[in-house]
């Protein structure tokens, strides 16, 4: 889940209205500053400013050991950051019916701690048609329309007047928007060569190439056509950037 990671980090004053209800400046808070490597997430967000941290995890999938792994991260932000107090969210992206998107607290003998969750497709889609940094997430908020909601993304991303944020923006529009709609629709409606244009993408790509070196060039043109095409991009211009052909893009899209 790169996308939401560079997506949040870049407006991350939008997320802090969002979760912390005022638009605190944040950086970014590297995992290794707490001592320990972090434990696997879907897309692991730790962001800090004098006096919070905020940590966010978005995840796709329900996942048993998440109270045990917010538990973990509140300890080891103590342990670094004493002085600090914490906020601690997960965010759910795919509607599901699993009980473990409503756990909010790990619980032992004696201890006890809690965090919040948010299930995207309950919170209401004007939510986050206000503010660009949120704008990916509001084809996945509650609606029975999620095309209608993505056009009228598609047209606030028009009338952002930074080209970097309309990039930006409009790539994890895109990948995001993927969970729940076919990628021919979301084709039709994101420009492509915007979307190609943005800091996601360039990151796909040079990661797939770094990926590529280590574990062949085959696999690492798979891993960036793989990429490309979450992000939404046809597959002939996929063919034209990793030179693989139409029909072995094919294969790895019905994979």
């Amino acid at each position: 889940m790169m996308f939401v990671a560079t997506e949040r980090e870049r407006f991350s004053a939008d997320i802090a209205s969002w979760l912390l209800g005022e638009p605190i400046t944040l950086t970014r808070l590297s995992p290794t500053e707490l001592s320990l490597q972090p434990l696997r997430a879907d897309a692991l967000i730790l962001l800090q400013s004098e006096r919070i941290v905020l940590h966010i995890e978005f995840q796709t999938q329900p996942d048993p050991d998440m109270p045990f792994r917010m538990a973990d991260y509140r300890l080891r932000v103590y342990r670094r950051f004493p002085q600090k107090r914490m906020h601690q969210v997960v965010v759910y992206l795919r509607q599901t019916s699993s009980p473990l998107v409503y756990q909010t607290q790990f619980e032992l003998p004696k201890l006890r701690h809690e965090f919040e969750v948010i299930r995207l497709w309950e919170q209401p889609v004007d939510l986050f048609l206000n503010t660009p940094g949120l704008l990916p997430f509001a084809v996945l908020a509650q609606t029975s329309n999620p095309t209608a909601v993505l056009n009228t993304v598609v047209e606030q991303v028009e009338t952002l007047e930074s080209r970097t944020q309309q990039q930006d923006v409009a790539a994890s529009t895109s990948i995001l928007a993927g969970l729940v709609l076919e990628k021919r629709l979301i084709q039709q409606l994101l420009r492509t060569e915007l979307m190609e244009e943005s800091v996601i993408y360039q990151d796909i790509l040079q990661k797939g190439e770094a990926r590529g070196e280590i574990r062949g060039e085959a696999r690492g043109k798979a891993e960036v056509a793989r990429n490309l095409l979450n992000l939404g991009m046809a597959i002939p211009q996929i063919a034209e950037v990793t030179g693989l052909t139409v029909e072995q893009i094919s294969q790895l899209q019905s994979e």
